[in-house]
């Protein structure tokens, strides 16, 4: 069943109500959620609930976020993990939680610890949150086209069976992404997945400028996934098309504005 808040911007106490997924909460022993921009403390183009550690945001309302967020999924907020984002294929296994922007470079953090929750932001690439119950091994990642198509998927998954998870078991599900509707793309990026494999065009239709195209970035993060093994959903929200609840790279990029929020997607061990 997905689930959603309801997102206010009246000023009252507002708490962060994640969106969530049926695969996920069918899984014994984890706690999860997809954070919308609802039930924070920041203002103006960051409002509410920004966890974008890299954003111009007052950095001391963006550390309140990621409490309030950990709070909602009841952990600690100084066991939150997450990493430097580059749109690379790094998945790093975490052990013990870094101090808040000391993440290593990675797009994808591992782990088996109980309490630690492992987490990712975005703003219009996709969140993907992994889970084997049984291994009790769980992950977090950011996919771009970029990193997506490099790998980073697979390398998240090969670093859960290392922790001795089994991919057979793995459940991943896709938070809020771009959607095709609204992520028109350069031909530099469709010859770039047509070398790849000839059979990507099916994620791609011609848009209304000449050699340009609408990519379905969520449609090729699953089947990606799909091919993996693993068993996978996409919950079905595009961050571009709803600015009530989402932040937008893209969206702020088209309106000229100077920054953007970032959304938290974090899973964890009971």
């Amino acid at each position: 069943m997905l689930k959603s808040g309801r997102v206010s911007w009246s000023g009252e106490a507002v708490k962060p109500r994640p969106l969530t997924h049926g695969l996920l909460d069918a899984l014994p022993g984890i706690r999860y959620g997809f954070f919308t921009r609802e039930g924070g403390v920041s203002s103006g183009i960051y409002k509410s609930l920004n966890c974008g550690v890299g954003s111009k945001d007052d950095k001391g309302f963006v550390f309140k976020n990621r409490a309030r967020a950990t709070r909602a999924l009841g952990v600690q907020h100084e066991k939150l993990a997450t990493p430097y984002q580059v749109h690379g294929t790094e998945a790093f296994t975490v052990e013990a939680v870094w101090e808040v922007g000391k993440g290593p470079k990675a797009d994808a953090v591992v782990t088996n610890r109980p309490g630690i929750a492992v987490g990712v932001g975005t703003a219009d690439c996709g969140p993907i949150l992994f889970a084997d119950s049984a291994a009790r091994v769980v992950a977090a990642a950011h996919a771009g086209w970029r990193g997506a198509l490099a790998g980073i998927l697979e390398s998240t998954i090969v670093a859960m069976e290392t922790l001795g998870a089994e991919r057979e078991r793995i459940v991943a599900v896709l938070g809020p992404t771009i959607s095709k509707a609204n992520y028109e793309v350069g031909p530099e990026l469709i010859a770039a997945f047509d070398k790849a494999d000839a059979a990507n065009n099916r994620f791609f239709r011609p848009s209304q400028r000449e050699g340009h195209a609408m990519f379905d970035l969520p449609g090729f993060i699953v089947a990606r996934l799909l091919a993996s093994g693993v068993l996978a959903a996409d919950i079905r929200h595009c961050t571009y098309a709803d600015e009530e609840r989402f932040f937008s790279y893209r969206r702020a990029t088209h309106r000229g504005e100077v920054d953007y929020g970032r959304l938290l997607a974090a899973i964890a061990l009971e």
